[in-house]
C-alpha cells in the first residue's frame, strides 16, 4: 500500500507541475531567444551561407538525441539547483555586452552557451550536468569562427592544399607550378580559392569524429586518437581533391572543374572520408583486444547509457527543477539585460565630420594619382562606408599602389580586414612579415609603426605596408584592434576606423632600402592629407 501510495503521489505531483515546467522552461528561451536575436540570426545566416557550416544545423539535433539516449542516467540522478549557475550566468551575461561592444559575434555566441550552461546548472546541479556533459559541450561545435580566425587557417591550409596538390600533380607526371595558391598546368590555371581550402571537410568530420569519439565503447586513448585521426584524413582528402582536378583538367579541359563534377566529387570524397573514419575506428578496436573481436555496430553501440546510474536517495518526489531559488534568480537576472540589450540595438554611433574619398587629392606633393575603381565583389564582401584605391607616381618613379578602407561604425560582422588574410588569394605568396618603424613620419604624438609584408608570385616582387587607423590610434596588431574597439565603444560610444595599405612594386636590380625608401617619400606626404578623411 505505501508503494501505491508513493506511486500516487508522484503521479500527482507530476501533473500538477506540468504548467509550472512549462513556464519555467519556456521564460528563459523567450528571454534569451529576444536578447541574443541577433547573434542566432547571424549563426543561423552563416550555416546558411558557408558551405563550411552547413553540418552546424545538425549539431543542436545531434545534442537532443543523446540527452534523450542517456535519459535514464540523468532521470536517475537526484537533481538539486547549485547557486554556481547563478555565477555562471552572470559571467555568461558580462561576456554578452563585452561581444556587443566588441562587436565580436562568436563572443554573443559563446555568452549564449554559457549562459543557457548557467541556467541549466542553476536548475539540475552539478550531478545532473554530469550525465549530459557531453551534449552540451557539442553545441560549441555549430558555432562559427569570426571572419579573422577563419581567414587565417583557411589561407594556411590553401597554401597547403596547393602545395601537396603540385607535389601529386608531379607524382604522377604532370608538369605543375605554384605561385601562391595558384597552380599553372601551363595551358590554364587553377586557383585554389578560399572554398578549396580543405574547412568543408575539416569541419564536418571532425564534428562527426567527435560524435564517434563519445560512442567509440573502448578505452580513452582510442577515443582521442580516433577524433584526431579526422584532421589528416580531412586535409588529405582535399589535397588528393585539388591534384585529381589538376590531372583531370589537365587530360580534359577546365570544364572537369566546375558543375556538377565539382559537386559530386565532393561529396564522393565527404563519404570516403567517412569510410576512413569508420576503418580507423575498426583499427583502433582490434589493437588490444587480445584476439576479442569485436564489429563496428558493437564497439558504438551502447556509449551513452554505459555510466553507472546512480538512484535518486528518497522514494518521495523530488523537487521541480524550475522552483530551485538559484534557478529562479538566474531567469530573473536576464530581465534587466533584456531591457538594456534592447537600448544598445538602437544606440546610434556619432562619429566626428569628415571629407568623402570621392574629393581625395590626385595631386599629393608632386605625387600623381590615378583612380581606380573595385569591382562589386570586393565591394560586397568588404562592406566598407567610403574607400580610396589610386596609383601614385612621382615624376619617372615607379608608382605606388594606396588602399584606405573607411568604416563609419565596425559593428559586428562588418570591419577592416587584415591584408595578410588577403594577399594570398591572386597567387601572391607572403615571404616575410614584420613591424618596422616609418623614419620621418613620426608626428607630435608618437612614431609611425606599420606592418612590412613582402609578397612573392614567380619573379613578380612587392612590397606592403599596411597599419589600422583607429580613432586618433596607429595599430598595426589586428587583435589589438578588437581591444580598442571594446574600450571606445564603451567610453566613446565610437567604433569608426579605417585600414590604410600602400603596395610598391619592386623593380629589377631596387633594392629593400630603395622600396622602403619610395614608401616612406609617399608616406611623409600622404599622411597629414589622411586626418581629414579618417577623423582622430
Amino acid at each position: 500500500m505505501d508503494h501505491i501510495a508513493r506511486k500516487s503521489s508522484t503521479i500527482i505531483y507530476a501533473v500538477s507541475s506540468r504548467p509550472g515546467t512549462w513556464l519555467g522552461a519556456l521564460a528563459p528561451i523567450l528571454l534569451l531567444g529576444v536578447i541574443y536575436a541577433q547573434g542566432i540570426w547571424y549563426m543561423v545566416s552563416q550555416w546558411y551561407r558557408d558551405e563550411n557550416y552547413g553540418h552546424a544545423f545538425f549539431v543542436p539535433l545531434i545534442s537532443l538525441y543523446l540527452i534523450w539516449a542517456a535519459r535514464r542516467r540523468w532521470r536517475s540522478v537526484a537533481r538539486a539547483g547549485s547557486w554556481w549557475g547563478f555565477v555562471v550566468v552572470a559571467v555568461g551575461l558580462g561576456l554578452y555586452f563585452v561581444g556587443e561592444f566588441a562587436t565580436l559575434y562568436v563572443l554573443l555566441h559563446l555568452s549564449l552557451w554559457i549562459v543557457a550552461m548557467g541556467l541549466l546548472l542553476a536548475a539540475i546541479g552539478w550531478r545532473g550536468m554530469k550525465t549530459i556533459a557531453f551534449p552540451l559541450l557539442y553545441l560549441l561545435v555549430m558555432i562559427p569562427l569570426p571572419d579573422f580566425l577563419q581567414q587565417s587557417l583557411s589561407g594556411r591550409l590553401q597554401l597547403l592544399s596547393s602545395q601537396w596538390g603540385v607535389g601529386f600533380l608531379e607524382l604522377v607526371g604532370v608538369t605543375a607550378l605554384r605561385e601562391g595558391n595558384v597552380i599553372d598546368l601551363g595551358t590554364t590555371q587553377l586557383q585554389v580559392v578560399e572554398a578549396c581550402s580543405g574547412l568543408r571537410y575539416l569541419f564536418p568530420l571532425s564534428a562527426l569524429a567527435l560524435i564517434c569519439a563519445y560512442l567509440f565503447d573502448d578505452r580513452m586513448w582510442k577515443r582521442i586518437a580516433l577524433f584526431l585521426i579526422s584532421i589528416p584524413i580531412a586535409v588529405g582528402l582535399n589535397i588528393f581533391r585539388i591534384g585529381m582536378t589538376g590531372l583531370l583538367v589537365d587530360a580534359y579541359g577546365v570544364e572537369v572543374a566546375e558543375g556538377f563534377f565539382h559537386a559530386f566529387s565532393g561529396w564522393l570524397l565527404f563519404v570516403t572520408g567517412l569510410a576512413l573514419l569508420g576503418g580507423a575506428a575498426w583499427v583502433l578496436g582490434r589493437i588490444g583486444a587480445g584476439g576479442r573481436r569485436r564489429s563496428l555496430l558493437d564497439l558504438f553501440g551502447s556509449r551513452p547509457q554505459h555510466a553507472r546510474s546512480e538512484p535518486i536517495a528518497s522514494g518521495r518526489p523530488s523537487k521541480a527543477w524550475w522552483s530551485s531559488p538559484a534557478y529562479l534568480a538566474s531567469v530573473a537576472a536576464l530581465i534587466p539585460v533584456l531591457v538594456v540589450s534592447t537600448q544598445l540595438a538602437s544606440r546610434e554611433e556619432v562619429p566626428p565630420p569628415r571629407l568623402a574619398f570621392t574629393d581625395f587629392p590626385m595631386d599629393v606633393g608632386g605625387w600623381k594619382g590615378r583612380n581606380a575603381v573595385m569591382d562589386q565583389v570586393y565591394l560586397d564582401a568588404l562592406r566598407f562606408d567610403d574607400y580610396v584605391l589610386a596609383d601614385y607616381r612621382l615624376s619617372s618613379e615607379p608608382p605606388i599602389n594606396l588602399y584606405v578602407a573607411y568604416y563609419r561604425s565596425q559593428k559586428k560582422g562588418q570591419s577592416a580586414h587584415s591584408p595578410r588574410t588577403c594577399m594570398p588569394g591572386g597567387g601572391w605568396e607572403i615571404a616575410s612579415l614584420r613591424r618596422m618603424e616609418v623614419p620621418g613620419a613620426a608626428t607630435v604624438h608618437a612614431p609611425l609603426e606599420v606592418n612590412r609584408t613582402v609578397i612573392k608570385k614567380g619573379d613578380a616582387q612587392q612590397v606592403v605596408w599596411y597599419w589600422f587607423q583607429e580613432r586618433g590610434r596607429i595599430v598595426t596588431n589586428e587583435y589589438l584592434v578588437k581591444l580598442y574597439l571594446l574600450w571606445d565603444a564603451i567610453t566613446k560610444n565610437r567604433t569608426d576606423g579605417a585600414l590604410v595599405r600602400l603596395t610598391a612594386v619592386v623593380q629589377p636590380g631596387e633594392s629593400d632600402a630603395q622600396v622602403d625608401g619610395r614608401l616612406a617619400a609617399f608616406v611623409t606626404t600622404m599622411r597629414p592629407i589622411l586626418s581629414r578623411y579618417i577623423p582622430n
